[in-house]
């Protein structure tokens, strides 16, 4: 009976593949990118597709010149260019979205040893770099369809820096914002397509959007308002979901999303910025290696100092 070795989980193994998982998260988000092209224009299409090459070309050259594995295949660059275009106002200079690119490839993924092994989700860190690199740019948004009016008609406020209050249908339906923010209703069919197909764990975009929903009911805030203002839906469901930079147990992934929420709610209400789905995303990120450690449970008949000590 010694010679035999307890392993831990998982000892079921799956047919799935990295490259079926990203296909998945690519074809959840044409509703949005199809969205934001009727909403901003080709500039917000042209935007979504210059990120994507970029990340794309970046990690090509990134292991052609440290002589890694070629991993262009599995799709994850293409995802991770698609949701920094979705964290960028749509008229943002094409070179500054082309430096966000780079950065979340090669410094937040690739310099961690690739996929699976960066510390903290590369869409986002690459838009919090932008953000205090090019604060300007990354706050001047535009109105809807403003291709279609006069230059001095086009800029605008988001719902959450708006002194008007906003249509609730509009929120749903069509809002200013970042490219990915620009249709709650195309997000929320993606993120079910990726909760029907088992890609994602439901509980947590619901705990994630509910604790900042409680907290903005006990505080007297307006909730529809908050919950679908920003990059709340966004984040939760295809951000804070992301498999490498967040826990891996249930109870994990709940103390995550909730954590998410309560950061969400403590920066749009007492920061200084308008929103906080990114920094608070990023930060839990951080803490993931702490929530595993917490949360993750010993595989029964295991020692200390690892098999077979």
């Amino acid at each position: 009976m010694n010679n035999y070795l307890i392993e831990p989980a998982p000892h079921i193994k799956s047919k799935i593949t990295t490259q079926k998982i990203m296909l998945h998260v690519i074809i959840s988000l044409m509703p949005a990118v199809i969205a934001s092209t009727v909403i901003y224009g080709l500039r917000a299409l042209l935007m979504i597709v210059v990120c994507s090459a970029v990340c794309v070309l970046s990690e090509l050259i990134f292991e052609k010149i440290t002589k890694r594995p070629r991993t262009i295949n599995d799709l994850s660059a293409i995802v991770t260019g698609i949701l920094l275009a979705f964290n960028l106002p749509p008229t943002l200079p094409f070179y500054m979205a082309i430096i966000g690119s780079v950065i979340a490839i090669i410094f937040v993924k690739n310099f961690f040893g690739g996929i699976g092994q960066n510390f903290a989700n590369p869409a986002i860190t690459a838009r919090i770099i932008l953000m205090l690199s090019f604060t300007s740019y990354m706050t001047t948004w535009v109105k809807p369809f403003y291709y279609t009016m006069s230059a001095d008609a086009v800029s605008t406020a988001t719902p959450l820096v708006s002194e008007e209050a906003p249509d609730l249908l509009n929120m749903l339906f069509v809002k200013s914002g970042c490219i990915g923010e620009c249709c709650t209703v195309a997000l929320l069919l993606g993120g079910l397509y990726l909760i029907a197909m088992r890609i994602i764990n439901p509980l947590t975009p619901v705990v994630y959007i509910g604790t900042f929903a409680l907290l903005t009911l006990a505080t007297g805030g307006d909730v529809p308002m908050q919950v679908l203002s920003g990059g709340l839906i966004l984040g939760a469901f295809f951000m804070a979901t992301d498999y490498a930079t967040t826990p891996i147990t249930t109870g994990g992934k709940v103390i995550f999303a909730a954590g998410c929420g309560i950061l969400t709610f403590l920066i749009r209400n007492f920061g200084t910025m308008p929103e906080g789905v990114s920094y608070s995303i990023l930060i839990m990120n951080i803490l993931t290696p702490f929530i595993d450690k917490l949360t993750v449970s010993h595989p029964f008949g295991a020692k200390k100092g690892g098999a077979g000590k």
